[in-house]
């Protein structure tokens, strides 16, 4: 394919960014680059009822934040007197006309829309995912393009664009499957080469239903105030609708330009699954240097309006391997559930120690004295070191015996990590004096 290609993505400020929008602009990006062509994102603000400057802003951050840096850009108000010339065209042409009309809201004032003149009959157009497409244009009639010759609607809009921008690739979801016969009609009678089109399943939500920003909270915003890479976002939107043909799951957007095909996109729908999504974040994240994983965490928790506590450098290698997100890892923090490193903690009750232990008083205490002795004269603190130390024993005299009143006494909680994590987060000194503190209790 020549180096001409030329794509876009076409967002609406009327709200946070849909991660369907996403994914279309991924694959836009990704076929662009694939040809040596041009990406470009316009920002379609014609709904002036609905648009705020707030949102238009956000769409370039958005897209900044995702790492898919277009080639051009622009905002598609700033088009409104080459708009305007070209339905005037039209009406000269007799493409169009003016209609004197009745109000939709109110019958007793007139309105001047532009109609086009439509012949009717059937319009056939190849799709490159869904193969031939022919829908019956009869039933439109002499459809409005334009609500006055300087108020142009969306599929004028879009058309005028498209072909003055030199599109060659119109790729977007297929719920405008409907919308490209009429597109079509329009730039036929503006002049304009037909591109080729592409429509994308749709996202769908776990009930096969669409995937609703207000229902399931699919906007990009979302996600990111969840703590999501855009890097693991972009990986996991690829997947949905679109099979490698291979086992690989993990694809940089340098390797999904070389990689990826429309050929291989299906035609229905994709579930969207939050789940796998946490997964290719948590893949990602556990690429990351130990330096960049704490920067980000702290930036992320900063960004919330809070501070990260004291011990965290001590415990990042253990947030990275549970925590799928930024967002779980700053709960983690921030919630509790790392409090037992703090530098003193108060001392389990005897019912907690005995809870799960599954032995009388006497024998906990002796089994916790056991361990600090068998750990008293321990040099190397690992986790592992610390299990080869006193597993024998733990399975020896029963492991929730051992196991479940040293995790208590070290963590101070009914709910922790392992022991064997917990003496190596700790240390040395404060694994022992915790230990001494619980035998104290008996």
């Amino acid at each position: 394919m020549s180096a001409n290609v030329v794509t876009r993505i076409a967002p609406s400020p009327t709200g946070e960014m849909h991660i369907g929008t996403v994914r279309t602009a991924l694959v836009n990006y990704i076929f662009a680059k694939q040809n040596g062509g041009k990406y470009i994102v316009r920002v379609e603000d014609t709904d002036k009822e609905r648009n705020k400057t707030e949102w238009v802003d956000a769409i370039w951050r958005d897209f900044e934040w995702c790492a898919l840096t277009p080639d051009a850009t622009y905002v598609q108000s700033e088009h409104i007197a080459r708009h305007r010339e070209l339905l005037l065209k039209l009406v000269e042409e007799n493409k169009a006309y003016i209609s004197k009309e009745a109000k939709k809201d109110d019958a007793s004032q007139t309105v001047e829309v532009v109609r086009l003149r439509n012949a009717g009959g059937i319009v056939t157009f190849t799709d490159l995912v869904r193969g031939e497409v022919s829908i019956d244009t009869t039933e439109l009639g002499d459809f409005v393009i334009a609500r006055s010759i300087d108020d142009p609607l969306y599929h004028f809009a879009v058309v005028a664009d498209d072909g003055d921008a030199g599109v060659t690739h119109v790729i977007r979801g297929d719920d405008h499957i409907s919308n490209t016969p009429r597109q079509i009609l329009i730039l036929e009678a503006l002049g304009f080469t037909r591109p080729a089109y592409a429509h994308l399943p749709l996202i769908l939500a776990p009930d096969r239903s669409k995937l609703s920003k207000r229902k399931h909270g699919a906007s990009l915003e979302n996600y990111r105030a969840q703590g999501f890479l855009p890097e693991a976002i972009l990986n996991y939107l690829a997947l949905l609708g679109w099979n490698p043909g291979t086992e690989k799951e993990m694809f940089t957007v340098d390797e999904l330009v070389s990689e990826f095909s429309l050929e291989r996109v299906h035609t229905a729908g994709a579930v969207f699954d939050i789940e796998k999504m946490k997964w290719f974040n948590h893949e990602y994240i556990k690429l990351l240097s130990m330096e960049e994983y704490g920067a980000r965490l702290t930036a992320f928790i900063e960004s919330r309006g809070e501070s990260a506590p004291s011990y965290m450098p001590e415990i990042l290698t253990e947030l990275r391997n549970r925590a799928r997100t930024f967002s779980e890892a700053a709960d983690f923090l921030l919630d509790g559930e790392f409090s037992f490193m703090e530098e003193t903690i108060p001392t389990p009750a005897a019912e907690l120690l005995l809870k799960g232990a599954k032995a009388e008083a006497s024998a906990v205490k002796e089994h916790l004295q056991t361990v600090a002795d068998m750990l008293a004269n321990h040099e190397v603190f690992t986790a592992d070191s610390v299990k080869d130390a006193i597993f024998a024993y733990a399975t020896e005299k029963g492991r929730a015996s051992v196991l479940w009143p040293m995790r208590v006494a070290l963590s101070g909680k009914e709910k922790s990590p392992d022991p064997f994590t917990l003496a190596q987060l700790l240390g040395k000194e404060r694994t022992l004096s915790r230990i001494a503190a619980a035998l104290g209790v008996f």
